[in-house]
Formats: structure tokens, C-alpha cells, sequence
């Protein structure tokens, strides 16, 4: 028998995660992400130009 891979940490402070805040530790890094992608500290590669008249 195998044991699971380790959890892997929360993303903002390193601390375990908490499975009801997964995949953070608690809300309040939950929300400190949410904020990053609001203020677009965080964005997804776009496949086409942001300009579409250039």
C-alpha cells in the first residue's frame, strides 16, 4: 500500500492547506489570491493580439 503524495502548500504563505480553503489555508489567503487576479497581478497568456485593430 501507498501513502498519497504530500499536500501541496498554500500558494500565498506556504503554510498545509486546509481542505475546506483548498487550495489555500485559510480565507484570508484565499482572498489575498482573489485580489491578485482583480488587480491582474495574475493573467492568462492570451492567444490573440489585445488590440484587434492592430
Amino acid at each position: 500500500m501507498t501513502n498519497p503524495p504530500p499536500a501541496k502548500p498554500c500558494p500565498i504563505c506556504g503554510k498545509p492547506p486546509d481542505p475546506t480553503h483548498a487550495p489555500f489555508c485559510s480565507p484570508r489567503c484565499r482572498t489575498i489570491d482573489l485580489g491578485r487576479w482583480f488587480n491582474e497581478d495574475y493573467a492568462l497568456p492570451a492567444t490573440t493580439p489585445l488590440d484587434p485593430d492592430s
